[in-house]
């Protein structure tokens, strides 16, 4: 069983103020599908550093708009 993060992200948040972007467009964008963005924006699954880069560039925002993680927790 796959453990979900503790990354939260705003990607939903960043598409829909992207000309409402879609999940696909945005896949398309990264090189991945549709179902990896989704499983991303799920806190289901963590994108390597570079896909969060490259998420990010798309945006046109620094990485920690786009993904950030619970102040004060350790691993």
């Amino acid at each position: 069983m796959v453990k979900p993060t503790r990354v939260t992200n705003s990607i939903r948040a960043l598409r829909f103020a992207a000309d409402e972007m879609t999940q696909a467009e945005l896949a398309d964008r990264i090189g991945v599908t549709r179902q990896t963005v989704l499983a991303i924006e799920q806190g289901k699954y963590s994108p390597s550093l570079e896909m969060a880069f490259q998420i990010a560039r798309v945006f046109q925002v620094p990485l920690d708009d786009v993904f950030q993680y619970p102040e004060g927790e350790s691993p």
